[in-house]
């Protein structure tokens, strides 16, 4: 469907009338979406998707009488299938219960202000809101075939023996951004826990979330999962997730292969950006190199994927069909740089294969 032909029809779904009315109000001053309804409750909201056929849902995390979770479930198999994203304030749950929706087929979410209604500022999500909105619309989120994971109960056993006798081989550089919390749990948890790389995430999410998706990869996967912290030494079995609103970069000092994180100024409209971790991976000096570029909006990495090809490393990228969003991929593969275009299910192998594990 055209955006600039047709209106996009919105149901907004929050238990505050106050945010019900922000919302509201932020997505009717774009030309091409159209707010069709409002709902206080998963369940109200439930009632009125049925009725109004809403193709996208804004939907709070938390509400009473019944959750957007729970909600979450029920939406997901009306006919036709609404797209949703999430509205998220970051309380002590609110990371954890975000990774849970978008592992359950979300879109996309949005974090709600902190502040209070008085210093309230709608600048603050409306510009973010209404693109994923947008994106939304042609997004592919229940167009791939998940497999089932387990937690890794004895992962702990097992990594500190292999740490002991593995050197860093390679650093293999990831960047995703829209579909890829989803995505990273289809690759993370399928690399061996023997593997003699150090695994570098650049996962576009605002501060505090990247928490929260660090210890849900970490407690599915074999390998160590960790959000990076300045100082971090790389070691082999191990992935460093970049803090939200941070860059990382990796650099050089005795020997050793140190993470640091700045806030310097977004690359390409973003911080972490996946360029400037991948272009500082290109310069480290280390000699054997994987970069990996999955589902995301934008084109960011496809720069710093082709600073680490010129570097003599292996380049990946995930497929238009598996992709939420192919325009990360799409950017990397239109630069000519990609050795191996795969499905998402594949990747974990390509990488594996690459470290001749």
């Amino acid at each position: 469907m055209d955006v600039s032909q047709q209106k996009i029809k919105v149901l907004v779904v929050d238990d505050s009338a106050f945010m019900r009315k922000v919302i509201s109000d932020i997505l009717s001053s774009d030309d091409h979406i159209e707010v069709i309804g409002t709902a206080k409750n998963g369940k109200d909201g439930i009632e009125k998707a049925q009725l109004l056929k809403p193709q996208v849902i804004t939907l709070d995390v938390e509400m009473p009488i019944m959750d957007g979770i729970t909600a979450l479930s029920k939406l997901l198999e009306l006919n036709p299938v609404p797209k949703v994203i999430m509205l998220s304030s970051l309380t002590n749950n609110g990371g954890e219960a975000t990774i849970k929706a978008l592992e359950a087929g979300a879109f996309d979410f949005v974090p709600k202000p902190t502040s209070s209604i008085i210093h309230f500022n709608i600048e603050d999500i409306k510009d973010d809101l209404i693109r994923k909105i947008k994106s939304a619309l042609t997004s592919n989120t229940l167009n791939y075939t998940e497999r089932s994971i387990t937690p890794k109960i004895n992962k702990v056993e097992k990594k500190e023996i292999t740490l002991s006798q593995s050197k860093l081989k390679y650093i293999i550089a990831i960047g995703t951004s829209t579909g890829g919390p989803r995505a990273l749990q289809q690759v993370i948890p399928y690399l061996p826990a023997n593997i003699p790389a150090a695994v570098l995430i650049v996962q576009h999410m605002p501060p505090g979330f990247t928490k929260s998706l660090a210890m849900r990869l970490d407690g599915l996967s074999e390998i160590n999962v960790k959000e990076a912290e300045n100082g971090d030494v790389l070691k082999p079995g191990c992935a460093y997730l970049a803090p939200g609103d941070y860059h990382m970069f990796v650099h050089e000092a005795s020997g050793e292969y140190r993470i640091g994180i700045n806030q310097e100024v977004p690359m390409t409209g973003h911080r972490p950006s996946a360029n400037y971790m991948m272009n500082s991976v290109a310069a480290c000096g280390h000699k054997n190199l994987i970069a990996v570029i999955m589902t995301g909006m934008g084109t960011d990495g496809s720069i710093g994927i082709g600073n680490i090809k010129a570097a003599g490393g292996k380049t990946v990228a995930q497929d238009e069909e598996t992709c939420v969003v192919y325009g990360m991929p799409k950017a990397a593969v239109t630069t000519g740089v990609i050795d191996k275009i795969v499905p998402l299910n594949d990747i974990a192998k390509e990488i594996t294969k690459f470290t001749g594990v």
